[in-house]
């Protein structure tokens, strides 16, 4: 079972931002609560949730229906959502926001062939993937199958703490700074084998830092088994991490480490000299 949404939406929470809970942006004067809270019923769609009524969305954001009204009015008149008179989605105009991300840097384009070669090489999907607060996002992908209960896509969301790619971006990050994301991501079993204990979350991150890659037996989903690795920029920073998931009854620990850790380590190694630092 994978669960990944979390019971309300809120990008001016700090935990949601990944921020330390004692320097609250919100007390900054540049803090707009409008925008914050704008984008928060944007954020509110998600599988399952592609038409909500006003009240559902309100209770979703832990927001006043007014100002949840404004919003939806706002999105409306702007393109980015539309409404049957009860019902809101968001429409395609919304991709453009996602877009201007992945436009305005080189990272995706940089990293799409590599994992294109890994998963042509190893007959298997091949994905990367960035830290954002506590969860990782998916900048790109190459995939061949589908091997998880959900898709994943450009944009994809999954929590940090019991990914591969997200231990091998947590294990990049200073150990104060883990603490507290660990702290933010209040771990949960998403499996009967998920490590949500936060002594036993740190040494596994300096095992990953030590040994310079992360494999996660079927701590995110039952049957899926996945190994990542760091890409890092010229100046040794860690910038992305690339991994590839299989299917347990498919490919043993032993095989995996065997057949796919080289090729992904190859591959992280032959995309840092384009990524300058």
């Amino acid at each position: 079972m994978l669960v990944s949404a979390a019971s309300s939406v809120s990008p001016s929470d700090p935990a949601e931002l990944g921020q330390d809970p004692h320097t609250d942006p919100r007390n900054d004067p540049s803090f707009v609560e409008a925008f914050a809270r704008g984008l928060s019923v944007i954020r509110a769609f998600g599988p399952g949730r592609d038409h909500m009524t006003l009240s559902e969305i309100a209770k979703l954001t832990n927001l006043p229906r007014a100002t949840v009204r404004r919003a939806l009015f706002t999105l409306v008149a702007l393109g980015y959502a539309s409404d049957d008179g009860r019902q809101f989605r968001l429409t395609p105009r919304i991709l453009s926001l996602g877009h201007a991300y992945l436009s305005s840097t080189p990272l995706p384009g940089l990293l799409q062939p590599a994992l294109e070669s890994v998963s042509e090489m190893t007959r298997e999907s091949c994905s990367a993937s960035i830290l954002d607060g506590t969860d990782i996002v998916y900048v790109a992908r190459s995939a061949t199958k589908r091997i998880m209960s959900v898709g994943l896509n450009v944009g994809s969301r999954l929590p940090a703490y019991c990914t591969s790619m997200g231990r091998v971006l947590l294990a990049a990050e200073p150990v104060e700074r883990q603490k507290i994301l660990l702290q933010q991501s209040k771990p949960t079993a998403l499996t009967d084998r998920t490590v949500t204990d936060p002594a036993r979350l740190l040494t596994e991150l300096a095992k990953v830092r030590a040994q310079g890659y992360a494999y996660v037996d079927q701590e995110l989903e039952i049957g899926l088994r996945s190994i990542a690795v760091p890409v890092c920029n010229t100046a040794g920073a860690v910038v992305a991490a690339i991994n590839i998931s299989t299917q347990a009854s498919r490919m043993d620990e032993a095989s995996i480490h065997a057949k796919i850790r080289e090729a992904l380590l190859q591959a992280a190694q032959s995309i840092t000299p384009s990524l300058m630092a």
